[in-house]
Protein backbone atom coordinates (compact mmCIF):
# COMPACT_ATOMS: atom_id res chain seq x y z
CA UNK A 1 0.00 0.00 0.00
CA UNK A 2 1.25 3.21 -1.26
CA UNK A 3 0.62 6.16 1.23
CA UNK A 4 0.11 9.67 -0.40
CA UNK A 5 -0.72 13.19 1.01
CA UNK A 6 -2.07 15.97 -0.71
CA UNK A 7 -1.67 19.10 0.53
CA UNK A 8 -2.99 23.08 -0.45
CA UNK A 9 -2.97 25.71 1.34
CA UNK A 10 -6.18 25.90 3.37
CA UNK A 11 -7.51 22.15 3.00
CA UNK A 12 -10.72 22.97 1.41
CA UNK A 13 -10.93 22.93 -2.04
CA UNK A 14 -7.93 21.45 -3.81
CA UNK A 15 -6.44 18.73 -1.33
CA UNK A 16 -9.49 17.56 -0.62
CA UNK A 17 -10.86 16.64 -4.00
CA UNK A 18 -7.94 15.18 -4.84
CA UNK A 19 -7.94 12.75 -1.50
CA UNK A 20 -11.53 12.59 -2.69
CA UNK A 21 -10.83 11.52 -6.07
CA UNK A 22 -8.01 9.07 -5.37
CA UNK A 23 -9.55 7.28 -2.19
CA UNK A 24 -10.81 4.35 -3.43
CA UNK A 25 -7.74 3.96 -6.30
CA UNK A 26 -5.91 0.55 -5.53
CA UNK A 27 -2.90 0.03 -3.53
CA UNK A 28 -3.13 3.62 -2.20
CA UNK A 29 -4.05 5.13 0.89
CA UNK A 30 -4.56 8.87 0.77
CA UNK A 31 -4.80 11.89 3.09
CA UNK A 32 -4.96 15.34 2.64
CA UNK A 33 -3.55 18.89 4.69
CA UNK A 34 -2.74 22.52 4.24
CA UNK A 35 0.01 24.16 4.93
CA UNK A 36 -1.80 27.69 6.33
CA UNK A 37 -2.44 27.16 10.04
CA UNK A 38 -5.89 27.92 9.79
CA UNK A 39 -6.67 24.98 7.11
CA UNK A 40 -9.42 22.47 8.27
CA UNK A 41 -6.60 19.65 8.17
CA UNK A 42 -3.33 21.67 8.93
CA UNK A 43 -0.50 19.99 8.11
CA UNK A 44 2.05 18.14 10.62
CA UNK A 45 4.84 15.97 11.45
CA UNK A 46 3.15 13.20 11.75
CA UNK A 47 1.16 13.15 8.27
CA UNK A 48 4.86 14.05 6.94
CA UNK A 49 6.22 11.17 8.21
CA UNK A 50 2.88 8.67 7.29
CA UNK A 51 3.40 9.61 3.53
CA UNK A 52 5.38 7.76 0.80
CA UNK A 53 4.74 10.37 -1.54
CA UNK A 54 3.67 13.96 -0.90
CA UNK A 55 1.72 15.96 -3.73
CA UNK A 56 1.63 19.69 -3.33
CA UNK A 57 -0.38 21.86 -5.52
CA UNK A 58 2.22 24.85 -5.94
CA UNK A 59 5.35 25.39 -5.44
CA UNK A 60 4.79 27.99 -2.80
CA UNK A 61 3.77 24.61 -0.91
CA UNK A 62 6.62 22.69 -1.73
CA UNK A 63 8.82 25.46 -0.16
CA UNK A 64 6.91 25.79 2.97
CA UNK A 65 6.61 22.07 3.45
CA UNK A 66 10.70 21.97 3.31
CA UNK A 67 11.11 24.73 5.88
CA UNK A 68 8.84 23.78 8.31
CA UNK A 69 9.11 20.35 8.04
CA UNK A 70 12.95 18.75 7.11
CA UNK A 71 13.23 16.80 9.95
CA UNK A 72 10.35 15.21 9.30
CA UNK A 73 11.07 14.37 5.13
CA UNK A 74 13.04 11.30 5.33
CA UNK A 75 13.44 11.13 1.76
CA UNK A 76 10.08 11.40 0.38
CA UNK A 77 9.34 11.88 -3.05
CA UNK A 78 7.45 15.52 -3.45
CA UNK A 79 5.62 16.09 -6.58
CA UNK A 80 3.96 19.36 -7.84
CA UNK A 81 1.30 19.70 -9.77
CA UNK A 82 1.45 23.37 -10.45
CA UNK A 83 -2.72 23.75 -10.40
CA UNK A 84 -3.35 27.63 -9.06
CA UNK A 85 -5.64 28.41 -6.77
CA UNK A 86 -8.90 29.11 -9.21
CA UNK A 87 -11.41 25.88 -8.55
CA UNK A 88 -14.34 24.98 -6.68
CA UNK A 89 -14.30 21.47 -4.44
CA UNK A 90 -15.07 18.61 -6.68
CA UNK A 91 -14.76 21.16 -9.85
CA UNK A 92 -14.95 18.69 -13.06
CA UNK A 93 -12.03 20.59 -14.16
CA UNK A 94 -10.05 20.32 -10.81
CA UNK A 95 -11.10 16.67 -10.76
CA UNK A 96 -9.83 15.73 -14.47
CA UNK A 97 -6.49 18.12 -14.51
CA UNK A 98 -6.13 15.99 -10.80
CA UNK A 99 -6.35 12.75 -12.67
CA UNK A 100 -4.17 14.07 -15.46
CA UNK A 101 -1.59 15.66 -13.57
CA UNK A 102 -1.25 12.20 -11.17
CA UNK A 103 -1.35 10.03 -13.85
CA UNK A 104 2.29 8.81 -14.63
CA UNK A 105 2.64 9.00 -10.69
CA UNK A 106 0.25 6.20 -10.21
CA UNK A 107 0.26 2.51 -10.19
CA UNK A 108 -1.55 0.78 -12.44
CA UNK A 109 -4.81 0.13 -11.62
Amino acid sequence: MKTILFVCSQNRLRSPTAEQVFAHYPGLEVSSAGTNHDAENPLTAELVSWADVIVVMEKQHRAKLQRRFRGALRGQRVICLDIPDEYAFMQSELVELLKARMARHLPPA
